[in-house]
């Protein structure tokens, strides 16, 4: 596949809508909306345990626990399964640098480095340039589930869809007719939130039960900074400043050495780690010269993401009082790479930070990346970035169908903006047109793919219930963790 999602040279804006417009010929509108397994379609099983053999295996168990709560939460373990069966199919040939994984609870709000609430996607572990409509299949699809979940009628589930994939269209639209600047620093910030939402109530589209939501939301935002993670994670332990242990989810890095060990002194590896990753930064200046090592963790993380190592990293400013965490979140090969091919970075953690830089309006100052390896001599890729800043999103268990509607059209137009700025927006407006016909097969695709996902849903709880696959136990050892050593020692 030609994974080249940048012009060869200098087109007219009439010859990059025609692109768009005969990219219909060789994938019709009308085809996107179709789902059928195929024969040869892999045990969804398999694929997952197959991706648990590079993660920690103590912690597979919870991965799988956390899958089977709900069809949902599997639909988000199971990008893997959806890549696989997206690829299966023919595609638009138009590319973008995909999310990889806009599901739902993928967006939400974060304060920029300019300290005001954006929203916007905000997970990138599976980036790569794609075919642009998986993207919207993945999102559209996350509705579809969450929607019969909550147990909407199947018409208000419909709607609810039809407003991602319409949100993704008009938004696609607006962007290819802007001008360059205007669509490369357009954002959904949360003032701008406030007022759509609050227009839409006086338009009888919303009601105050949306805009008490939403208002409540963005006013706890700022308040899930990294000082509430700090007070909520952190003790002063014979004064100094520690992580504070609760295994399985939460192991302090000297526990993880002591059980693998191994004698390496965590606080000079982190100095050269963080001298390193310091490269990768963007800026002449950055805060993180002025912050000291305190101590670190593997903590578990989200749901499709266990088992991968996460550290939490603990700096300290000017004083105790003045903290800093950080995220180390290990970046493995996307699940798109298998059927896309391999990533041009050599690192999937670069992999990660460019993604999500060219996707996001504005992304956190302390994202970059490095490469660690550990007491098993395995190198492994991180990218690290600030462990809460200002964080908040709609919770799928509590959405209304008006309320899920809304955010689902939100979501659908934020995907716009991010693939505007990555990809070639005339293009893909050019194919996704003016009319109902795009947002119609998105919507047909959604509900064939939910009743593909539930299918999968039971296939994994009857293989926690035979036995085939492991179930957490709620404690676990520390076997097949990594410490830290510097890198290329």
């Amino acid at each position: 596949m030609d994974r080249s999602h940048r012009t060869t040279g200098p087109r007219t804006f009439e010859e990059r809508w025609d692109a768009g417009r005969s990219a219909r010929t060789r994938m019709p509108r009308s085809q996107l909306g179709i789902w059928s397994p195929p024969d040869d379609r892999p045990d969804p099983i398999d694929l997952l345990e197959a991706q648990g053999r590079s993660r920690v295996r103590e912690l597979t168990p919870v991965r799988y626990a956390r899958m089977a709560t709900s069809p949902l939460a599997f639909y988000r373990g199971g990008a893997l399964l959806m890549a696989s069966d997206l690829a299966s199919s023919g595609h638009t040939g138009i590319i973008t640098q995909l999310c990889g994984d806009a599901h739902l609870s993928n967006f939400g709000l974060y304060s920029t480095p300019e300290r005001n609430l954006t929203f916007d996607i905000n997970d990138f572990d599976e980036t790569l340039p794609g075919p642009f409509e998986w993207d919207v299949k993945r999102l559209a699809a996350s509705f579809a589930v969450a929607s019969a979940q909550r147990g909407f009628s199947p018409e208000e589930g419909r709607a609810c869809v039809l407003a991602a994939a319409r949100g993704y269209r008009t938004g696609i639209r607006e962007a290819a007719k802007a001008t360059v600047l205007d669509a490369w620093y357009d954002r959904f910030d949360a003032e701008r939130a406030q007022r759509w939402l609050r227009a839409e109530r006086r338009d009888d589209r919303a009601g105050d039960d949306e805009v008490s939501r939403l208002d409540a939301v963005i006013e706890k935002a700022p308040r899930r900074g990294h000082r509430k993670a700090f007070r909520k994670l952190v003790r002063a332990v014979d004064g100094e400043l520690r992580i504070i242990a609760a295994p399985p989810l939460i192991v302090p890095v000297e526990d993880i050495l002591r059980e693998a060990g191994d004698a390496s002194d965590d606080e000079e590896v982190m100095l050269r780690m963080i001298a390193a990753y310091r490269t990768t930064l963007v800026g002449e200046r950055h805060p993180v010269e002025e912050y000291r090592y305190r101590h670190m963790a593997r903590k578990v993380v989200g749901v499709g993401s266990v088992g991968t190592r996460v550290w939490v990293l603990l700096f300290s400013g000017r004083d105790d009082d003045d903290p800093l965490l950080l995220q180390a979140k290990e970046a493995q090969e996307s699940v798109l790479e298998r059927f896309l091919g391999p990533s041009e970075f050599a690192s999937h953690g670069e992999r990660v930070v460019r993604g999500q830089r060219l996707m996001q309006a504005s992304s956190d100052i302390f994202l970059g990346w490095q490469s660690i390896v550990g007491v098993d001599g395995q190198r492994r890729d991180f990218y690290l970035r600030q462990l809460q800043d200002g964080k908040g999103g709609s919770d799928p268990d509590t959405m209304t169908p008006r309320g899920a509607t809304l955010y689902a059209r939100i979501c659908g137009e934020t995907l716009a903006r991010a693939h505007a700025r990555s990809g070639d927006r005339v293009v893909i407006a050019g194919y996704v047109g003016r009319g109902s016909a795009f947002d119609e097969a998105v919507a047909d695709f959604a509900a064939a793919y939910a009743e593909q996902n539930d299918r999968d849903f039971a296939a994994l709880t009857a293989a926690l219930a035979s036995g085939r696959l492991p179930r957490a136990s709620g404690t676990g050892g520390i076997d097949d963790a990594i410490g830290l050593r510097a890198p290329g020692s």
